[in-house]
Parts: structure tokens; C-alpha cells; sequence
């Protein structure tokens, strides 16, 4: 398993590209925790920290997409690294003139998150041109990529902590958003990223969302989105009345490392037969984890059940960046895996809003029921678009090659799609 992983990180860029990315998404990563505690040092209240943090995600939501089909259009360098700069800007702005004017502090953050650069999304695109377009490999490299961002998700934190820590909020921020970009700057200045074109395109209003294929799976991870978000809040019910903010710690780095052990097998090895019907089987395997969590048992055993709970979480994901690449209209690959962030993120904000009213219902049982109620629906959505996901697409590595590879198959891959 290690020497599989090895072997694809010595592919030229792949670490590069890999690490940058992970970098540059660092201020999107730890915006929401970032932008709270800078409210809060700034004498505002938590109704105002929430605010900003939720206009921040909103914005961010919006934004990908645009920009990801900037990026299909005129090349990563000349999106990612301008989008980076003003979002960075953004949030220099915030943390230099404070929340003293509560519209200055909005349209900071508005800022911050709207030209979040699609680093994410570029990065998906990259994988089959710099690993020569073996399916095999890129899967394992999706498989990497989600691991990367349980990582990600659990180092960010602890690093916001550290620089306030040392510096100050304030201080956070900037630094924050200064690495961003030196790992946007990393990635776009890479030869993958300045070679990289988009296939053609059919002009469309619609863009990437004119595929029903991918809609189906936006749907499916809407409501994925929706349980993790759900999780986060009634973690935090679950852990007030079991030992407080400590607990809660522990639930949220176990739902992690279950993703990441899981990302790491499912990696591993080679995977046979259609992705749409294995993403059915992970989708129905992550939702069934959900279900012990209503037993809410002592911390011990339920930091052991949120462990579970995350395991299929990762495999889910690296399988679905293999579904956005097979029903993603031509020429918008990009814009497709940035949809995927955007409906992923806006299910989440929905889920953390759902939990807290039904935990003050029903208590904190009830708040992992919306993440059992929203893992089904997630299912239910592929099970019921089944028909719609089995007429696939054609993946860029099956073609062997992709944009930016001047070896002349990408054509091949443009013909396939054009005969859908």
C-alpha cells in the first residue's frame, strides 16, 4: 500500500501539485474558525461572528463554480492566481479595519469567500494529464486527494489556534491568507498548470449542469454534506453533556481518522465494474454507519462510533470525483468539480442549521437522526437516478491523455464525448 502511494507522489508534479493545492486551500479551510475568533477578540458578538462566517461560505458557494468555469475557459494561471490575490485581499481588508463597520466587515468577507480560487477542482482536472492518463492511477490519486483533505481539515484548525496563539487573531488571518497564496503561486507557476488547456466547448448557459448524470450526483451529495453538517452540531449537544469540549474534540478527530484509514484502502487497490454502482454501495455504507450514533453511549464508545461513522466517508468522495469526470459535459471539468464543493458546502450549512432546532426538540439523538435522515436520502437520490448515472460518460484517463498532454489523444477523448 505504502510503496502504491510512494510510487504515485514520485510521478513528476503529482507531489507538488498535491501539497500546493493542500496550501492554498488552507484559508478556506480555516476561514469559518479564523473569522470567529477575529470577531470575537474584536469585541463583536457570537451572532455577528456566525453572520460573517455564514456570508463567507455563502459567497464561497457561489463563487466556485463561477470560477471554475473561468478556469475552463481561459486556463488555470490566469484565474487561480488573480482569484487567490483578491481573496486574500479580502481578508487583509477584514483584519485591518476590524468589525467596527459591520458593512466593511461583510463586504470583506464577501470578498474573501467569493474569489476563493477553485484549487480544488483544478487540481482534479490536472491528475489525468500529469499521471499520462492511467484510470488506475488517477482513481488512486482521487483516493489520495480525499485522504488529503481529512488532513487538511484537521491540521487547519490547529494551526489558526497556533497563530493566534503566538500572534493574534488578526494576525492569523493575514498569515493565513499569505501561505494561500504562495501555495496558489506554487501551483499555477507548475508546468501541469500553465500547459493545461480545457477540452472544447459546447456553448451552454447551463455549463457542467447541463448533465443529469451529474446532477443526480450533486443531489446525492447535497444530503451528504447536509449529515456531515448535522454531525458537527450535535457532536457538540452529545459532548455538553459528556465531559464538554474535550469530548467533542475527540468525536471530530475520529470521524476524520475513519476517513482517512478508509481513503488510504480504498486507495489501495483497484476497484472493478462501474463507479456509479460502487458509489451506490459506499453511499449506502456510509449511511448505515450513521445509524449507531443514535445509541449515543459513553464517550468512549461513541468516540469508537464516529470513527465507524467516517470510514466510507473518503471512498465515497474519491468515487465521486471518478463519477464527476465520467458525466461532466466537455470543456467543463473544472466547473463540474467545483459544483461538487459548492453542493457539498451548501448541504452542510443546511445540515448544521437543521441539527439545532431537532437537538432542542428531541435532544441530541435527534441530531444525529438528521444525519440518518439526510445519509438516507443520499442514497435514495442514487438509487432513484440509477437509470440517469448508468448512461456514463467517457472518463479523460480511459482516453489516455488529457488537455494540455501534446501527444494528440486528447482528441480521442473529445470525439468520445462528443458521441454521447
Amino acid at each position: 500500500m505504502a510503496a502504491g502511494y510512494a510510487e504515485l507522489l514520485g510521478t513528476r508534479h503529482a507531489a507538488r501539485l498535491l501539497v500546493g493545492t493542500l496550501v492554498g486551500r488552507l484559508p478556506n479551510a480555516t476561514a469559518p474558525i479564523a473569522i470567529v475568533l477575529f470577531t470575537r477578540a474584536e469585541g463583536g458578538s457570537y451572532s455577528l461572528a456566525g453572520a460573517l462566517a455564514a456570508v463567507y461560505g455563502l459567497a464561497n458557494a457561489v463563487g466556485q463554480p463561477l470560477l471554475g468555469r473561468a478556469v475552463d475557459l481561459f486556463g488555470q494561471p490566469r484565474v487561480q492566481l488573480p482569484a487567490a490575490l483578491l481573496s486574500a485581499l479580502g481578508m487583509v481588508w477584514l483584519a485591518l479595519a476590524g468589525t467596527g463597520s459591520v458593512v466593511a466587515a461583510y463586504g470583506a468577507v464577501v470578498v474573501g469567500g467569493l474569489f476563493t480560487p477553485p484549487l480544488e477542482g483544478g487540481l482534479r482536472a490536472l491528475w489525468p494529464s500529469v499521471l499520462g492518463g492511467r484510470e488506475e492511477k488517477v482513481h488512486a490519486a482521487y483516493a489520495m486527494d480525499a485522504v488529503a483533505q481529512e488532513v487538511m481539515f484537521t491540521v487547519g484548525p490547529l494551526l489558526v489556534t497556533l497563530f493566534v496563539a503566538v500572534w493574534s487573531p488578526a494576525g492569523a488571518l493575514l498569515a493565513l491568507n499569505a501561505i494561500g497564496v504562495l501555495g496558489a503561486l506554487s501551483v499555477v507557476v507548475s508546468e501541469p498548470s500553465r500547459t493545461w488547456r480545457s477540452e472544447p466547448r459546447e456553448a451552454h448557459w447551463l455549463g457542467a449542469l447541463r448533465s443529469r448524470g451529474l446532477l443526480a450526483l450533486l443531489g446525492s451529495f447535497f444530503f451528504v454534506g447536509m449529515a456531515l453538517g448535522s454531525i458537527t452540531v450535535a457532536g457538540v449537544a452529545y459532548a455538553d453533556g459528556h465531559g464538554g469540549q474535550a469530548v467533542y474534540g475527540w468525536l471530530m478527530a475520529a470521524l476524520g481518522l475513519g476517513a482517512l484509514i478508509g481513503g488510504v484502502f480504498y486507495g489501495a487497490r483497484q476497484w472493478a465494474g462501474a463507479p456509479e454502482r460502487r458509489l451506490r454501495l459506499l453511499v449506502a455504507l456510509l449511511a448505515v454507519g450513521y445509524l449507531p450514533l443514535l445509541l449515543t453511549p459513553g464517550p468512549v464508545a461513541m468516540t469508537a462510533l464516529a470513527a465507524v461513522s467516517g470510514v466510507f466517508l473518503a471512498p465515497a468522495l474519491a468515487c465521486a470525483f471518478i463519477v464527476v469526470d465520467r458525466h461532466a459535459p466537455a470543456g467543463t471539468v473544472t466547473e463540474a468539480f467545483s459544483w461538487l464543493v459548492t453542493f457539498f458546502g451548501v448541504g452542510a450549512a443546511i445540515g448544521t442549521a437543521a441539527a439545532g432546532p431537532a437537538v432542542e426538540l428531541g435532544g441530541t439523538a435527534w441530531g444525529f437522526g438528521v444525519a440518518c435522515a439526510a445519509g438516507g436520502a443520499a442514497l435514495l437520490v442514487l438509487m432513484v437516478t440509477q437509470g440517469v448515472l448508468s448512461t456514463a460518460g467517457h472518463s479523460r484517463a480511459v482516453a489516455g491523455s488529457a488537455p494540455g498532454v501534446p501527444d494528440g489523444s486528447g482528441e480521442v477523448a473529445v470525439q468520445a464525448r462528443s458521441a454521447q
